[in-house]
């Protein structure tokens, strides 16, 4: 089935991107599943995790409103093109992964795009369900100073070290093991 998303929301998913790309386009269709599976852009709780910082995510956080910001969008720095959408209000969620079979196409880009935009769903992601959050709600945590370059640092991010409180770029200064 051809991508059900309206030309204009299409359009601008990649004005807010800068360009349209494959890697985008991805983003698209992936937010396209979660809309279908779990009506994420309605959903009060949602949280994506992605597994690549790739082009697609832009596009999944404009469409799904899914932000880092907000704490409901999780980069995992795993190099895969795979999401994981999760409603925490429903307690339901699923896990995508791009069948790397469109990714191999020789066609040229234009081409490429178009194919990701005229493919079924089931033919670009395997899913799988989940039934338990894939992270903790964001929690706001105080913040201290840094004891080198005294800007305030959440507390989970601070490292002591001779009996000082270092944020992290500050920490690599004075700890030479890293």
């Amino acid at each position: 089935m051809t991508c059900s998303l309206k030309k204009e929301l299409i359009d601008d998913t990649i004005a807010f991107h800068g360009h349209s790309c494959p890697g985008l386009t991805i983003g698209i269709r992936a937010s396209e599943l979660a809309m279908e599976k779990m009506d994420i852009q309605n959903a009060e709780n949602p949280v994506c995790v992605s597994e690549t910082d790739m082009c697609g995510v832009d596009a999944i956080q404009f469409l799904t409103g899914c932000s880092f910001g907000k704490g409901n969008l999780i980069h995992r720095d795993y190099g895969k093109s795979a999401f994981t959408f999760y409603d925490r209000d429903m307690q339901k969620g699923f896990r995508a992964v791009f069948n790397n079979d469109f990714a191999r196409d020789e066609s040229d880009r234009d081409n490429r795009i178009k194919r990701l935009l005229e493919a079924d769903l089931s033919d670009l992601f395997s899913t799988e369900e989940v039934t338990v959050p894939p992270v903790r709600p964001a929690r706001i945590l105080k913040s201290i100073p840094c004891d080198a370059c005294h800007e305030m640092t959440m507390e989970s991010r601070i490292r002591l070290f001779d009996g000082k409180s270092f944020c992290i770029p500050c920490f690599k200064n004075v700890e030479q093991k890293i």
